[in-house]
């Protein structure tokens, strides 16, 4: 069963100036990321940050006394650890790359509105006229999400260029996924989990074409 390399902390408010007071609070009193909150209906919010497990309780306990001095403070909680399959819902908020222009896999939707009658002004002496203007149509561009290229595809790739193309083509968190079976990266653990897109594929460039 797989494990995350770093843990989990959980600041769970009622009402948005608490949670943004804990936040502060938590993230200047300990090495911690903060990755996200989650809103819930009756003004719940949740504070989530991320770290070494000593990090992440003084950074909640922090965060919690200051979300009870101005608000209320309804829990918290810290996960040492946490199981693989959890990360999805620690990073909420997904990081895709950049939309290109049009190329191959985009698809246009083309929707127009029916033309609009402006209603005739009347003038002294002369029949009312109607007159219609057309609407220009809008146009949507609807971008298909990257598919996942599997572990033993992406190991068989021989060609630098083909290689490069397909990391660039995956998403932040695919890359991550993948950086962790790879050996050899100059980087590991909670530093996998926060690199960026950049830092991953050059890593992993490095890894398997080294210069």
């Amino acid at each position: 069963m797989k494990m995350l390399d770093y843990a989990l902390g959980l600041i769970e408010t009622r009402g948005l100036i608490g949670a943004i007071e804990a936040a502060d609070a938590a993230t200047k009193a300990a090495e911690v990321k903060l990755v996200g909150k989650e809103k819930i209906r009756g003004g719940f919010v949740t504070i989530k940050v991320v770290g070494d497990v000593a990090a992440v309780k003084a950074a909640v306990d922090a965060g919690a006394a200051a979300a009870a001095r101005v608000g209320e403070l309804i829990s918290t909680h810290v996960i040492p650890r946490p199981i693989g399959e959890l990360e999805d819902l620690i990073y909420t908020k997904q990081e895709m790359p950049p939309i290109p222009p049009f190329s191959q896999g985009e698809s246009v939707v083309q929707t127009s509105k029916p033309a609009e009658e402006v209603k005739p002004v009347r003038k002294r002496g002369r029949k009312p006229k109607s007159i219609t203007t057309e609407v220009a149509p809008q146009v949507e561009i609807t971008q298909q999400a990257p598919a996942e290229i599997s572990f033993e595809d992406l190991e068989k790739i021989t060609d630098e260029n083909e290689y490069l193309k397909a990391l660039e083509s995956m998403s932040v968190h695919q890359l991550r996924r993948y950086a962790r079976k790879v050996e050899g990266l100059s980087i590991f653990g909670r530093q996998i989990s926060i690199a960026n897109k950049e830092k991953l594929i050059s890593e992993l460039m490095n890894a398997k074409f080294p210069k």
